[in-house]
């Protein structure tokens, strides 16, 4: 397998670090997007198994950091940059994977192509380009599912359904006020800022934000996996989004938790039994 890092210019002019792996052979493949979740990073746990797995599959599996997470160049797997992390919002995450679309289809189509591009230029097909996304990234997956017609198919695993909710939690008359809430990292112990901006970027984007209208105006083929034992985004927003998106499939398992038995940081050298499942399972949707 080769794997080949980019760094591209991502929202406000902040930095998106990718890396895309693939077989080479000549042949051109189905590109996959890879959005990961709310304070994670496209290094996490065994996200990098993940994408092996899809490559040896016979895709192009493409994982990036949204350029508001936190990470940056020279820390792919730290929340480091505080400041980023609490401006991070859903538009700008939004733009964030238009943007790793916009490289790769320019990519195919030959323009503005550097050396290194040229390396896999001849072994992407971006006419079956899909986007896979887990948690809040599945929601950004299917936001951008919505309104982008270079999106073939896409995949959730353990997506939220709703965003508005997510802007209106008990506490907004002190987040508005005090123009800051924190959440924690159980994994690092650092008290995360969410600057108030997010709210007010919501509320004045909500037509192109508000997943549980958008969901209902997808219009490509929508697979969506679910754990009963995720207690971070819980199994009955995958029913939600099921009955909201048109023609959608749900596979829901009974043992899964929020990461498909994954973890930070992943030491061994092979996926988890629930990864292993979700990923096979996804492949036979993607491919037919």
């Amino acid at each position: 397998m080769r794997t080949e890092n980019f760094i591209i210019d991502g929202s406000k002019g902040k930095p998106i670090t990718l890396d895309v792996s693939w077989f080479e052979n000549g042949v051109k493949k189905p590109v996959i997007i890879f959005s990961h979740g709310f304070k994670g990073f496209k290094d996490w746990g065994h996200f990098n198994l993940v994408a092996k797995e899809f490559a040896e599959a016979g895709f192009v599996f493409v994982k990036y950091n949204f350029s508001y997470n936190g990470t940056t160049p020279e820390n792919l797997t730290e929340t480091l940059d505080l400041d980023a992390f609490g401006n991070n919002n859903f538009s700008l995450e939004l733009d964030d994977l238009a943007l790793v679309i916009d490289f790769f289809c320019r990519t195919s189509t030959g323009l503005s192509v550097t050396k290194e591009i040229s390396d896999f230029q001849n072994e992407i097909d971006t006419d079956q380009l899909f986007l896979l996304g887990h948690s809040r990234g599945g929601g950004i997956t299917l936001l951008k599912s919505a309104e982008d017609a270079r999106v073939k198919k896409a995949v959730t695993w353990a997506a939220i359904s709703d965003t508005y909710s997510r802007m209106n939690p008990p506490e907004l008359v002190d987040w508005r006020r005090d123009g800051v809430a924190y959440v924690q990292n159980f994994r690092t112990g650092q008290n995360l800022p969410l600057y108030f901006q997010f709210y007010e970027d919501f509320t004045k984007n909500i037509n192109r934000l508000d997943l549980v209208p958008v969901s209902k105006k997808i219009k490509i083929p929508v697979l969506i996996f679910h754990g009963k034992k995720d207690d971070s985004v819980l199994w009955q927003e995958a029913v939600e989004l099921n009955k909201n998106i048109p023609g959608s499939e749900l596979y829901m398992m009974e043992e899964a938790d929020h990461t498909f038995g994954g973890k930070h940081p992943w030491t061994e050298n092979r996926l988890p039994l629930d990864t292993q499942e979700i990923i096979a399972k996804s492949i036979s949707f993607l491919l037919k």
